[in-house]
């Protein structure tokens, strides 16, 4: 399977760029999620590498070959757009057949292949339905299956499980990364959607304003942000500013501007610099200031870096997201299992406290951060 890489790509369309110097290396065999918000450029990287938009600089190339300007049906590449295109007199069973059938495999071979991605897409109850008489996620899934039945050795999937219910969803994620592995292929998937990206992805490019901000593998793209657009894009973060006081070792301390300290992970930024300090909600905890009673008139406090009071509590099933409203910082949020939910009320006292090594520190960038956390 071909080594794609994106050789400094551009394209506007006279607005705002869709690719802006865009550039990667997506690996033999490799499945790669695209990352980023709405108007990013990630459908855009997708048509560019499949030949359905021209780059206005830049190149594509497939195994060191450049294929810039190699027609569509010359790239070994197929496409899977948000625009299903199903043949309207086909029925699901012969839209899957169609790329078997013009690349005249052996009836037998594209028979059992045909099946097989029509029973991962669990579409067996419709085989002889056609496209009218489908859902919207119905159609999808039939665009998926024959999308897989391609045999083309790149596949790019453009949003592929958006239109699904959500337990259906979840259930292809891994179904459909485990037949792409079995069956070899180098994959390309977009989504704006972090926990489809963080569990299917060997590998995670975040793109913004048409350019790759980060690539790494799930766990490094999650713990090891760049930049703190990226820490809150992937795992929403809690970001408090203040002046880089102190840098020791594996530890830093940055002063707030209301002369709070807080702690974070080491860095190379120079103490004195202003900085953000980036904490996930997952990391954040809030535990419970004690309230006084005859048994234990000065009971013991929990430490933590400063004081609130919980404004709500939000229940999301496994999970619960608890929103704090914390003296001179303003809301600070917190996601913990839903089991705690009854450990939590509006009105509460609590401290706010992390594990030092969990904060990410960065400089300020020279933008300024209402413009660094905007989703463009």
């Amino acid at each position: 399977m071909p080594e794609i890489v994106l050789d400094g790509l551009f394209k506007d369309y006279g607005d705002n760029p869709a690719a802006d110097g865009l550039s990667l290396t997506v690996n033999d065999g490799e499945y790669l999620c695209i990352l980023g918000p709405t108007g990013s450029g990630k459908t855009t990287c997708l048509r560019m590498i499949c030949g359905l938009t021209k780059p206005d600089k830049g190149k594509v190339l497939f195994d060191g070959v450049d294929v810039t300007d190699m027609p569509v049906s010359e790239r070994s590449a197929t496409m899977l757009s948000q625009v299903y295109s199903l043949f309207p007199p086909k029925t699901v069973y012969e839209n899957v057949m169609f790329s078997p059938e013009i690349k005249e495999w052996d009836e037998k071979s594209a028979r059992q292949l045909v099946r097989s991605m029509i029973k991962m897409v669990h579409m067996e109850h419709k085989v002889s339905s056609y496209p009218i008489q489908l859902s919207g996620g119905q159609q999808q899934r039939t665009a998926l299956a024959r999308a897989l039945a391609s045999s083309s050795e790149v596949l790019l999937l453009d949003e592929p499980l958006t239109a699904l219910d959500a337990r259906l969803r979840l259930e292809l994620r891994q179904e459909l990364r485990s037949l792409v592995k079995e069956m070899g292929l180098t994959a390309i998937h977009v989504t704006h959607d972090q926990d489809e990206a963080l569990e299917m992805a060997d590998r995670i490019a975040i793109i913004r304003k048409g350019r790759i901000v980060q690539t790494g593998t799930p766990m490094e793209v999650f713990r090891n942000p760049k930049t703190p657009f990226v820490s809150n894009f992937v795992g929403r973060s809690n970001i408090f500013l203040g002046k880089l006081r102190s840098v020791d070792g594996a530890f830093s301390e940055t002063e707030l501007e209301n002369g709070m300290v807080i702690r974070a992970r080491g860095t190379d930024i120079p103490a004195g610099t202003d900085v953000a300090v980036a904490v996930k909600i997952g990391s954040t905890r809030f535990p419970p200031i004690q309230i006084p009673t005859e048994e234990k008139p000065e009971p013991e406090q929990p430490k933590g870096y400063f004081r609130g009071r919980v404004e709500r509590v939000l229940f999301e099933g496994a999970t619960i997201t608890i929103e704090v409203d914390a003296e001179g910082i303003g809301m600070v949020s917190s996601k913990l299992p839903s089991r705690r939910y009854d450990d939590y009320k509006a009105g509460d006292e609590v401290m706010v406290s992390w594990l030092p090594e969990r904060a990410s520190v960065f400089e300020i960038p020279p933008e300024g951060m209402d413009t660094e956390l905007r989703l463009d």
